[in-house]
């Protein structure tokens, strides 16, 4: 329903409106996701106190910016106010009467003030300094997914950073220009201070998403993290049939993890709801979106299996078809547009059936950083398996230094590593080539055209195994779970 003069906006409690230190530009955080914001739309931002009408906010805004007239500001208030609803960044709060001018939401106005979100509705927070920082807290977890990211050599805990070199690292972060703190792992509940860690990030202003199966949580502890300054939780779930899911986590957990989504909701965090897709779940994502739908999740992720690691021995059992990737991704899309602004629906693609690579990470150290639980800054998490680099420790050096300075993390920066076909490409700067780790295991040659390109040498390794996928029987698939000897 779209917004009237009359109604008043509240901007979404898991929506926080902060200023960049790197910039000076407001930009609305929310979970996983930055808005860059001009001097109109943060001051529109500002005044969503469910006090204030659309008309009201918008003749305060003409007030500072004389030069456009009112009518055109409402229009552009009324523009930007939807691009919000339709993010699910406001309250589902409306005056009593309902219904307005037509003429007022038309579109935005093409003079007077900037469009509230510069360079159109997708900008983004950053674009050339880290925005996001993934802490891989530790490698302990209960769960044994046949496509889990951490390494195949997993450590124990003994090796992990202490509590106070991780909020030291939280604060360079910051200083840094990160605005977003994925807390995970592994399970990062494992560490017994994840509550002090959270209140650390929360002071150094980072927006905090705990990345969780869920167990070991009990409630009493999401009502501390939660105290603690905790922003959002992202709840893994492996499908929405309890004894597919439990099965494929290698762990009995699927109960558990709906009581956690009801928690989550009944403490007022949002809820992400991630679903790693594979061959044998990639056809129930209809029962999926319902399940999230039911949780009252936020968010739902449907991110297809990226082949490395775990994932990479598991590939035979693990890759979809061709016929059910569509599948899924037309139910996906179909409930993207049922459920806009209620439930924000993402769905990411496998590399082995695009035509062309994915930017990965949006390109090597562009806007990622990735802490393991050691140490080591990683441009991924998988880029320590690419044999010849020398990953700095935040043990040793500034984080700061590492980002701009350390060898490492300036390998595969820019396009001068680029040989032919990527470096005469037209989309070099768009997807950088693809993923430096994928085109390392599957080529042995780490700055190599990645495989998933259809221009590379290599593609017919993924056409491969995209004709046994398809070829595969419809048996139950075995996995080797992580931990499991090879």
């Amino acid at each position: 329903m779209p917004l009237a003069p009359g109604d008043r906006p509240l901007l979404a409690s898991k929506a926080r409106l902060v200023r960049d230190r790197a910039s000076g530009r407001e930009i609305l955080l929310y979970p996983e996701r930055g808005l860059a914001l001009n001097p109109v739309a943060a001051a529109v931002a500002a005044r969503l106190d469910g006090a204030r009408t659309v008309a009201e906010i918008a003749a305060e805004i003409a007030a500072s910016f004389a030069s456009t007239p009112p009518d055109a500001v409402e229009r552009d208030v009324i523009a930007f106010l939807e691009e919000l609803a339709a993010r699910g960044l406001l309250e589902d709060r409306r005056a009593a009467v309902a219904g307005g001018d037509a003429a007022a939401r038309g579109a935005p106005a093409t003079q007077g003030p900037a469009p509230a979100l510069e360079g159109g509705a997708a900008a983004d927070a950053a674009s050339h300094r880290p925005y996001t920082l993934i802490a891989e807290l530790t490698y302990r977890c209960p769960l044994r997914c046949p496509y889990c990211s951490n390494p195949m050599e997993l450590e124990g805990a003994a090796g992990e950073l202490s509590t106070e070199t991780w909020c030291r690292v939280f604060a360079e972060a910051a200083a840094l220009g990160v605005m977003q703190l994925h807390l995970t792992g592994g399970e990062p509940l494992a560490r017994r201070d994840l509550e002090a860690l959270v209140r650390a990030a929360r002071g150094a202003g980072l927006y905090t998403n705990l990345i969780t199966s869920g167990v070991p949580l009990a409630r009493e502890r999401l009502a501390a993290l939660r105290a603690a300054g905790l922003d959002n939780v992202q709840l893994s779930v492996q499908d929405a049939d309890p004894e597919r899911a439990d099965r494929i986590a290698g762990y009995a957990a699927f109960d558990h993890k709906l009581a956690v989504a009801a928690w989550v909701k009944a403490e007022g965090l949002p809820l992400t709801v991630n679903v790693v897709l594979h061959r044998e779940n990639i056809d129930h994502v209809p029962a999926i979106v319902a399940l999230a739908e039911r949780l009252g999740a936020d968010r739902l992720e449907l991110a297809n299996t990226q082949y490395l690691g775990w994932a990479l021995a598991n590939r035979d059992a693990l890759l979809p078809t061709r016929d059910q990737l569509e599948r899924a991704f037309a139910v996906a899309s179909a409930a993207r547009e049922r459920l806009l602004g209620r439930m924000e629906m993402v769905f990411v693609t496998p590399d082995y059936y695009a035509a062309l690579p994915r930017a990965c990470m949006d390109g090597w150290a562009r806007r990622y950083l990735h802490i393991a639980p050691d140490g080591l800054v990683l441009p991924c998490h998988a880029a320590h398996t690419i044999p010849g680099l020398r990953f700095e420790s935040v043990r040793d050096r500034p984080l700061a230094w590492i980002w701009r300075e350390a060898p490492s993390m300036n390998r595969f920066r820019g396009d001068a590593w680029m040989a032919e076909p990527c470096r005469g490409c037209d989309r070099r700067e768009a997807d950088f080539g693809g993923c430096r780790c994928q085109a390392y295991h599957l080529t042995g040659d780490a700055a190599a055209t990645d495989p998933a390109c259809s221009l590379s040498p290599a593609h017919g390794i993924v056409e491969e195994a995209r004709l046994r996928a398809a070829a595969a029987r419809a048996a139950q698939p075995r996995y080797l779970h992580r931990g499991a000897p090879r």
